[in-house]
């Protein structure tokens, strides 16, 4: 793995889920732009929109994902900064409980919509991408999420850092 310096000066590793979402955006960037000079010598690219949507599904999930697994949710310190020990771990406890249930309720609802438009085949109207692998990243995403709070949750509860 690729190791960067941080604001800070700390030395990070960028993990696959860096290199997915990058090559996702890098891949919507060049679509845009391919559609961009089609429009202007007059050859459209059909279906950029599809594309670049799916693209930044698997975008939004990978990014969503690394930023849970390093702790680097922005975060509003304006409060907290004035409050002492225990109410800060108090509020950090709920707002991870409250972040578990969100991400808990997004992979329910994902996978109801994976499961009950199954057989449905449904896909995208001009260059019929398949939704369903969409909706699989979908829930695969929000359940690791879900996953990554709650064990948070756990590690916080046991007194493990």
């Amino acid at each position: 793995m690729a190791e960067v310096k941080n604001g800070n000066g700390a030395k990070e590793e960028r993990g696959p889920l860096f290199y997915i979402g990058a090559a996702s955006l890098l891949l919507a960037t060049g679509v845009e732009t391919l559609a961009v000079i089609g429009r202007h010598i007059g050859i459209p690219l059909l279906g950029t929109l599809e594309i670049i949507q799916a693209c930044i599904l698997v975008l939004a999930s990978a990014a969503m994902l690394a930023t849970t697994l390093n702790d680097s949710h922005a975060s509003v310190t304006l409060l907290t900064a004035r409050m002492n020990e225990s109410w800060r771990t108090r509020l950090r406890v709920f707002s991870g409980a409250l972040s578990a249930a969100f991400f808990i309720c997004m992979a329910a609802g994902a996978l109801w919509l994976t499961i009950e438009l199954w057989n449905d085949h449904e896909s995208s109207e001009l260059l019929r991408i398949p939704y369903r692998p969409l909706r699989i990243l979908s829930f695969v995403a929000a359940a690791a999420i879900a996953f990554v709070f709650l064990r948070d949750l756990w590690r916080a509860a046991r007194g493990q850092p």
